[in-house]
């Protein structure tokens, strides 16, 4: 679940030693930063980035949060013991170095790297390894702790391994050891924050996260701006073997709209933006300033609606019937979409999986091809032959989802539909599609592991996230779902997987789009930026010349 930030530390009133302990920590925390500040100063100079960010983090817990905007950023500050690889394609080293999986498929074994120091200059312990796992895999944290379900106790053997005992085989362990929510952070640091729940303490921490990560987070104005400064204890080198990461200070700035965010790239008052509307990736691949970067990606766009029987302030959800979910999917040309709107940058999705993900549906099959005749004709037999009024939550600014607002809204006048547009902040969109209190919502989803069964546990299996808040539930889904984290025969598990997907179409709980690259514009003078297709920016080996 996503949080709101409160920057100030609340100090505990149970008993001394623990406010004593808090203030103990942030007294070293400061020092720890003052430390930086000289490190930095007399260290060789690479540069200072400045980032035009389209919507600030709220909750920096790689645990308990479900944000993009969170998950994106996670690689700068925290590490996971492997890692993918700039394509998307494999598994790298990340905090271990070596891997393996025994015979029976019930064990794996991961060798950690020897030397690691957290950013405040403590060792990495195997006991923090083990506690960041745990916390984790705890069926009480968070939403993602389905990654990790397969484990059943951590092993610390040894001076530099552990071993993981599994209760079953499971296909995606080791890409699971790679998310974002597998990060490893300092047990004890965590622990002496204020408050007597995991939640509370993770909100603390989150203000000021240690990790052994390549960057720290050495200031933070909430909805603002954010100073990301080099970890001078971060353990990797290029392949020359020049110590990374390259620059000094990342300089983050909020900027929401996107108008803006591209007069201050143009002006050179930021180097690198993200979330580049697809009707400005043309002007700035022609601008001689700018490199315009078309990262491969995961992303699929969709539209999630309420499949509730009746919405939150009591009227009936006509959206409820399945056939007018379908009809909604048949009214929506894709490929006139894609040229209105994303200008040609795409292709119309294939299903609810990303067709570059394992198991997807082949590109280019449309789960609904456009035909407006047969959509008529489900409206009326669900009872709707004269339409009704619905809306959709549209991020104001955003001019991706406001342009597909607008497509949609002429799109469905055509079977009647009225489509009211809801424009609202990040934030606002955020806390009402978690209760439940929206009609639609505009959807990018980039996974997060390279493996289908993330997007079908979020979208699909309702005991995790109520089917990313829509309400929607098939216990076939389900079953099907739950057999393919145990099916380690490749075959046999992306046949449950097409059964699944057949299934998940055919009940439309959300309207199918389009897959996008994502569109990234930087000044001619950056260098070694990456997004990975799983959407985390990688700015480690990044250098301004």
């Amino acid at each position: 679940m996503q949080h709101e930030i409160n920057s100030d530390h609340l100090i505990p009133n149970e008993g001394r030693e623990d406010e004593v302990r808090h203030i103990r920590h942030v007294l070293n925390f400061a020092v720890f930063l003052a430390g930086l500040v000289l490190f930095t100063s007399f260290a060789q100079a690479e540069g200072v980035l400045r980032f035009g960010r389209s919507a600030d983090s709220q909750f920096l817990d790689p645990v308990l949060n479900d944000s993009n905007f969170d998950i994106w950023m996670f690689n700068n500050f925290y590490d996971t013991l492997l890692m993918t690889s700039d394509d998307g394609s494999m598994l790298e080293p990340g905090l271990a170095t070596e891997w393996k999986i025994s015979e029976d498929g019930l064990a794996v074994t991961l060798t950690v790297r020897d030397g690691v120091k957290f950013a405040d200059g403590t060792p990495l312990q195997l006991s923090d390894v083990k506690w960041s796992l745990d916390r984790a895999r705890n069926p009480e944290n968070g939403h993602w702790n389905e990654f990790l379900s397969a484990i059943d106790v951590i092993e610390i053997v040894g001076s530099n391994q552990i071993v993981l005992r599994l209760k079953r085989q499971d296909p995606a362990i080791l890409a699971a050891l790679a998310s974002f929510n597998t990060s490893i952070m300092p047990e004890k640091l965590f622990m002496a924050e204020a408050g007597s729940t995991d939640e509370e303490k993770a909100k603390s921490f989150s203000t000021h996260p240690i990790g052994t990560g390549p960057f720290v987070l050495s200031e933070w104005k909430v909805g603002s701006s954010m100073k990301l400064t080099r970890n001078p204890y971060y353990w990797a080198k290029d392949e020359s073997g020049a110590q990374l990461p390259y620059l000094d200070q990342i300089n983050i700035e909020i900027i929401p709209d996107d108008a803006t965010r591209i007069l201050k790239l143009q002006a050179g008052q930021v180097d690198v933006i993200e979330h580049v509307p697809f009707a400005r990736v043309a002007e700035l691949a022609a601008n001689p300033d700018v490199n315009m970067e078309l990262f491969p990606s995961t992303r699929n766009y969709s539209v999630a609606i309420n499949n509730r029987a009746a919405f939150n302030d009591g009227r009936p959800n006509p959206m409820h019937d399945a056939r007018v979910r379908q009809a909604m999917n048949l009214a929506v040309n894709k490929e006139a979409m894609l040229k209105a709107v994303f200008f040609d940058i795409g292709t119309p999705s294939s299903s609810i999986i990303p067709s570059s993900t394992p198991h997807a549906r082949p590109a280019g099959q449309q789960p609904y091809p456009y035909d407006l005749e047969r959509a008529k004709v489900l409206m009326a037999e669900a009872g709707h032959a004269d339409g009704f009024e619905v809306g959709i939550m549209t991020v104001s600014g955003n001019s991706d989802d406001e342009g597909l607002s607008t497509a949609l809204q002429q799109m469905w006048s055509k079977i009647g539909i009225k489509l009211k547009i809801e424009l609202v902040d990040l934030a606002t969109r955020g806390a009402r599609y978690r209760k439940g209190d929206y009609d639609m919502r505009h959807v990018r989803w980039t996974n997060d592991i390279n493996d289908p069964g993330q997007v079908i546990s979020i979208f699909a299996y309702q005991p995790l996230s109520d089917s990313f808040h829509t309400g929607y539930k098939n216990e076939k889904v389900e079953k099907l779902y739950l057999a393919t984290q145990e099916e380690v025969d490749a075959v046999r598990r992306g046949e449950l997987f097409a059964e699944l997907q057949d299934l998940y179409i055919k009940d439309a709980p959300i309207v199918f789009l389009v897959e996008t690259p994502l569109p990234v514009a930087m000044r001619k003078s950056v260098t070694g930026f990456v997004q990975l297709p799983l959407g985390s920016e990688i700015f480690r080996k990044v250098q301004i010349k």
